[in-house]
């Protein structure tokens, strides 16, 4: 599967099948499931959602029904010929790898392995080049299908963190995760998330997304996949000069799910009005400057 496109983001509405039927027809080019692990995951305590300074807080905390279970919706997205990418995660080597062996029999177009969501254990493995490297090289050797790797902004150095996926053969990387963030009640003066921490998505992450797109862009040779806070044509054409190949849309696509033709037609009109024939040719325009 080429990467390119706009894409669902992992985590925003991509549960049941039906939804993701939806999200399809409303211009999404890829679906990307939600993150799905080995078994059933209740997730955290609630609340387990905040609205902050013009972004969404989230602690859900993976909450999944295990690969097991969610084959059945995959598998209603898989006959309508949609393409695609099933996020996957495991707290070891081991149940990664369990977890990629079964979701590579679903026959997704592409894997996402999530290695950095900020309010669960998985968070610590994008911080670390090394677990970085064995993770995605322990579900390239089970799968056959594409590899992603979601990469955070929380690590000191995930230019390193990208080198490090892109030597274990990852096909991409998916750049950025939420950022570690929290809500504080003043009446009651105590955290808001009953996991107190949280992840912030939306329009305040977005210049944090280009920026770590745009090094990323300078430093590996495999495309990326740009998300985090992108809610306009004019967004997704940033996302693309920093370098960003293909486009995920999460937390805006709560606002309607016409977000993908808007972005679509946005930037169609941008590439005409500027020389362009495609997005491609605006990929990391900026970063070679």
């Amino acid at each position: 599967m080429e990467v390119r496109g706009y894409w669902l983001a992992s985590g925003i509405l991509g549960v049941t099948g039906a939804i993701m039927r939806r999200v399809s027809e409303a211009g999404a080019d890829v679906i990307v499931t939600k993150s799905i692990g080995l078994v059933p995951r209740k997730g955290n305590e609630g609340p387990i959602l905040a609205a902050s300074h013009g972004g969404l807080l989230n602690a859900v905390g993976l909450t999944n029904p295990g690969i097991d279970g969610f084959a059945e919706e995959l598998a209603v997205l898989k006959s309508a010929g949609l393409p695609v990418v099933l996020s996957i995660f495991g707290n070891t080597l081991e149940e990664v790898k369990k977890v990629a062996s079964k979701g590579s029999e679903l026959n997704p177009d592409g894997i996402e392995l999530n290695l950095s969501c900020p309010h669960v254990e998985i968070g610590q493995i994008a911080h670390d080049p090394e677990l970085t490297f064995k993770f995605v090289k322990e579900v390239k050797g089970v799968v056959d299908c594409p590899v992603y790797a979601k990469l955070t902004p929380n690590a000191s150095d995930y230019v390193s963190v990208g080198l490090a996926a892109e030597r274990a053969e990852a096909d991409a990387v998916v750049a950025i995760n939420t950022l570690r963030g929290m809500k504080i009640d003043i009446v009651q003066r105590c955290p808001v998330l009953g996991n107190k921490v949280g992840g912030l998505s939306g329009p305040p992450i977005f210049p944090v997304a280009v920026r770590c797109v745009y090094d990323l862009y300078r430093a590996l040779s495999i495309p990326i996949v740009g998300v985090g806070g992108v809610t306009s044509w004019e967004d997704a054409v940033e996302m693309h000069l920093a370098g960003a190949s293909a486009i995920q849309i999460g937390t805006a696509v709560l606002d309607g799910l016409d977000i993908f033709g808007r972005i679509k037609d946005g930037v169609q009109k941008y590439l005409s009005e500027h020389g362009f024939s495609s997005a491609d040719e605006i990929v990391g325009l900026a970063a070679r400057k």
